[in-house]
């Protein structure tokens, strides 16, 4: 069951003005791609000692999954899931390692530093990564809607989760 709340240490203020994605010379365009990316906002993050940082093209109203896999339970792991070509990692590679174990499919990454993960490659979608709310920097999320997966049941939670696979392709809008 989806819980939605408004995380009440972000001010959650976002506009975005037209002229920002089109200049008003250009004026053939196709309306639903400008609809696309006025859903999507850039936000910031990274780590706590700052060595890691990144910028994330994603809606300002998250869906986040709280997964109870072994390794998301011990690390309270929580993500929501964008494309890779939506992720650019500004600074800090590094100052990254990786852990990897059972299938090696899912990469947790995190800082050497000072042990935060803020992103990581995950098993359902190792074309995209994983990218924790709480490393983000405030201001430009509206809303985080949290639903559980059942990582300790994989495969069966993959099987009857009919849109993990797609949270990480590019139909969801372009930066």
């Amino acid at each position: 069951m989806a819980q939605r709340y408004l995380p009440n240490f972000l001010d959650g203020s976002w506009q975005l003005e037209l002229s920002d994605l089109i200049g008003w010379k250009d004026c053939l365009f196709d309306l639903s791609l400008v609809t696309e990316q006025m859903d999507l906002v850039k936000h910031t993050g990274g780590c706590h000692c700052g060595a890691v940082r990144f910028e994330v093209w994603s809606s300002p109203n998250l869906h986040v999954f709280d997964c109870n896999c072994s390794v998301c339970t011990k690390k309270q792991n929580r993500h929501f899931i964008v494309p890779k070509s939506n992720f650019t990692l500004v600074q800090g590679d590094d100052h990254l390692t990786t852990y990897t174990f059972n299938t090696h499919i899912a990469k947790h990454t995190f800082c050497k530093k000072c042990g935060v993960q803020s992103f990581y490659t995950p098993r359902s979608n190792p074309d995209g990564y994983g990218v924790a709310p709480h490393c983000l920097d405030p201001g430009t999320v509206k809303s985080i809607t949290v639903e559980t997966f059942l990582g300790d049941k994989w495969e069966e939670s993959m099987e009857a989760h009919k849109t993990i696979r797609d949270m990480s392709k590019d139909t969801q809008g372009t930066k």
